[in-house]
């Protein structure tokens, strides 16, 4: 009977070496830890904002005697007032106003100042695009007093409008940072085709340049929407009225007004920020496709 045997393995041949399986495929050392770590990670970030929400189901006997402790029972009371308050829907409206225009404005002049520099060869476009780079470095905090001085002068204290245009100027830089490599990576021989078929440098704009950018578009909107719902010192400084206020002071003054009652200032606190942070969660892909988007750009 005839034996059947295996055929000798091929030898290696010099200085050849032999694929390794890529450290991060599978789980390898590491793998459970670096989820263990981020894990952690985002309990700690989380923790706070579940505190607050929970704390908000407490009544004020219950946070005194054990501040760490769960609702037992859970009280719903907290929310309904706030929910029933008239004032905390008028500063609702007020955030929701100031971030809607704050990010009209921001996605419009941007993209149009974007796109100037981004396409257009002229004397001055690298300083000018510096001065948008440098205004990253200028905090709105460092400029509050001027900003104070000439809103007054204009007549727009406690107004939207005084609120809306600081906000829009110190987003602008940030959007044209992003904005720029997504209009620079638009190939010229697209703008050639649309001129040859007869398009005007306004059509070619709003058919072309608008739709390829739209994800940093997104992205810079988004931005600028939670930014302005998160802003506090420059209304702060411009409203003066309660019924103008946006959440942050009505946070803010729903504390200094209710600050012995403890649990009712959680609640308040709890609903004003989930709007936001529904928001952010809903177009956290968004943000990271555009800004991936502006670096390979």
């Amino acid at each position: 009977m005839a034996t059947v045997t295996a055929a000798p393995a091929p030898e290696r041949a010099a200085g050849v070496q032999t694929p390794k399986e890529p450290r991060g495929s599978g789980i390898g050392r590491g793998g459970p830890l670096t989820y263990v770590v981020a894990w952690l990670l985002v309990g700690v970030c989380l923790a706070p904002i579940a505190y607050i929400v929970i704390g908000g189901f407490r009544t004020n006997a219950q946070i005194t005697a054990d501040p760490s402790g769960l609702p037992d029972p859970w009280q719903v009371e907290n929310y309904v007032s706030v929910l029933t308050s008239s004032l905390f829907w008028q500063q609702l409206g007020n955030s929701l106003v100031a971030g809607l225009l704050t990010t009209l404005g921001v996605v419009v002049l941007g993209l149009m100042a974007s796109y100037v520099i981004a396409r257009y060869s002229f004397a001055g476009r690298g300083a000018l695009y510096a001065l948008f780079a440098a205004g990253l470095m200028f905090p709105m905090t460092v400029a509050i007093t001027p900003l104070y001085i000439m809103i007054r002068s204009l007549g727009l204290m406690n107004s939207v409008g005084g609120l809306v245009l600081p906000q829009i100027a110190f987003a602008l830089p940030t959007t044209v940072i992003i904005l720029v490599p997504f209009l620079r990576a638009i190939p010229r021989e697209i703008e050639e085709a649309a001129s040859i078929d007869g398009a005007s440098r306004l059509g070619f704009f709003f058919r072309m340049v608008v739709p390829l950018s739209l994800p940093g578009v997104i992205t810079v909107g988004i931005l600028a929407f939670v930014a302005s719902w998160n802003s506090y010192m420059l209304p702060l400084f411009i409203l003066n009225d309660e019924t103008s206020y946006t959440l942050p002071l009505g946070v803010q003054a729903f504390a200094s007004q209710y600050s012995v009652d403890t649990a009712r200032v959680l609640a308040f606190t709890s609903l004003s920020m989930i709007p936001a942070l529904v928001f952010f969660s809903l177009f956290e892909r968004r943000i990271v496709g555009g800004l991936s988007g502006a670096v390979k750009g």
